[in-house]
Order: structure tokens, then C-alpha cells, then sequence
């Protein structure tokens, strides 16, 4: 498999995952695919063998100590540009899926946070504060109907 095969690849898989949590965010089978971090092994695992492969003796000194050129001149490399594409991609998906239990837990509209992060990562996380702090203005009792435990307090709340 080529480089561009495996960009593409990971491009398209984050995609479905995307599409259940702004589209289908309360569907059951949304919800179990979420609750779960199976979606991120094969990213994770296609970002560390890039990495691994993408660092040599010489890039992995420029990096210990980064400067922007240096990082530029990294990046330059078809190899390293898809390692750090997909590091967005994992980065991404794992705060859409945090902004999504967010929603689930509290109720806050996410819609408009979670396309800002598919597209903008840091944006859409800015967003989801953003409508959080306004929200909780607007209607501080309303934050105290939890309709979804996330993955994290169900194993908290279980003593596991």
C-alpha cells in the first residue's frame, strides 16, 4: 500500500463516524459505536507505523529541539505530511467523540461544534465552550438533566 493509498484511506474512514455523531446523534447505534475506542486503533495504528517509519536519526534530532523551519522542511516530506495529517485525524475524531457525549450528557446543541471540528478542530472545540458557557447563562437548570452517561461515567459510576 502506497502512501497516498493510506492517506486516502484514513481520510475516508473518519468519515462514517463523523456522520453518525451530527447526524444520528441519538441513535442507539450511534451511541454504542461511541462509547467504544475501537474507532481510533486503526488510525492510531496507521499514524505510529508512518511515524515510526517517517523519523530518522536526523529528523528526530530537529525534533527534539523543533524550530520552524526545521519542522517545515519535515512536513515537506509526503511521508511526514500524512503522518501529521492523520494525527489530525485522530486528534479530531477524539474531541468530536468528547463534544458528542458532552451533547448527550447535557443536552447542548453540538451540532454546529462538531462540523466545526471535523473541518477546524480548534475551532469547534472553542465552539462547544462557547455554547456551553451561553447555554448554561441562558438556562442554568437545564444542566442538571442528564440524558446519557458517556463511556467514562458509566465505568466511574460502576467502581470499575
Amino acid at each position: 500500500m502506497t502512501i497516498s493509498q493510506l492517506f486516502d484511506i484514513a481520510n475516508l474512514f473518519v468519515l462514517p463516524f463523523w456522520a453518525l455523531i451530527i447526524l444520528l446523534p441519538n441513535w442507539k447505534i450511534t451511541r454504542r459505536i461511541m462509547e467504544s475506542y475501537i474507532p481510533f486503533l486503526p488510525l492510531a495504528g496507521a499514524y505510529l507505523y508512518l511515524f515510526i517509519t517517517s523519523i530518522t536519526p536526523e529528523n528526530a534530532q530537529a525534533l527534539s529541539n523543533p524550530q520552524l523551519a526545521d519542522i517545515a522542511r519535515f512536513f515537506a516530506d509526503e511521508k511526514a505530511a500524512a503522518t501529521g495529517w492523520i494525527h489530525f485525524l485522530v486528534m479530531d475524531l477524539f474531541v468530536g467523540r468528547w463534544i458528542y457525549w458532552e451533547g448527550q450528557k447535557t443536552g447542548i446543541w453540538t451540532i454546529h461544534s462538531l462540523v466545526l471540528c471535523l473541518f477546524a478542530g480548534p475551532m469547534g472545540v472553542l465552539s462547544h465552550i462557547l455554547t456551553d458557557w451561553i447555554t448554561k447563562a441562558i438556562f442554568p437548570k437545564s444542566q442538571a438533566n442528564e440524558t446519557v452517561k458517556s463511556p467514562e461515567q458509566t465505568v466511574s459510576s460502576t467502581g470499575s
